[in-house]
């Protein structure tokens, strides 16, 4: 074990401190972030959003950047807790009509080894101004004008046809702040908690 998973599965043992987890992981580089962030398991997930609850605000200029260009993808490099097939990418981006400053939307969706079967898995990220947290809606596709959509990024499909419906379908992600570059989530369908959890790494 490397010695940046040793240092972060230490500071995830007994009570967390969840600013110390932060500035941890804020003291990285993307690579070992990267890293640390795709060693951890399901009790350590489980763990670390539950820790994260309240810990600070979530936004979604913290997911795509004010200096982001509109439609520029931002790439978060992830570790899930599914049996297989555990490390993918959540791929956000801002439309052409959003303030950069304070979107009220984001698009995404998730690249992973089975979007060839599953579909791509497209979302609508907004904020829950209550909770100061992310709620990533597999409900919602992307629409208006999508002009200038990013380049190589998979034909919008519904997430209730097909296999999709299976994986994405009726479900609504939260996201709670780690770092300045990691969230956590938890995955719930139709208003009901799954009980799995992902962690995600913003590339700059």
């Amino acid at each position: 074990m490397s010695t940046v998973i040793e240092e972060f599965h230490g500071q995830l043992e007994g009570s967390i401190a969840p600013a110390r987890v932060a500035s941890f992981l804020d003291g990285l580089s993307h690579a070992d972030r990267v890293v640390a962030i795709r060693s951890l398991g399901r009790a350590h997930q489980k763990k670390l959003y539950e820790a994260a609850d309240g810990f600070g605000p979530l936004a979604l200029t913290d997911i795509v950047a004010p200096t982001v260009p509109a439609f520029q993808p931002v790439r978060h490099h992830g570790k899930n807790t599914l049996p297989v097939f555990t490390h993918f990418e959540k791929r956000f981006c801002r439309g052409s009509d959003a303030d950069p400053a304070k979107p009220d939307e984001l698009y995404g969706f998730n690249f992973q080894t089975m979007q060839p079967l599953t579909g791509p898995g497209y979302f609508v990220a907004v904020e829950d101004t209550n909770r100061r947290e992310v709620l990533v809606d597999y409900n919602r596709l992307p629409d208006g004008d999508l002009a200038g959509w990013p380049d190589g990024w998979p034909e919008i499909r519904s997430n209730e046809r097909g296999l999709s419906r299976f994986v994405y379908g009726f479900m609504i992600d939260t996201l709670r702040r780690v770092s300045e570059h990691v969230s956590i989530g938890s995955a719930a369908r139709k208003g009901k908690d799954m009980g799995s959890w992902f962690i995600l790494a913003r590339e700059d």
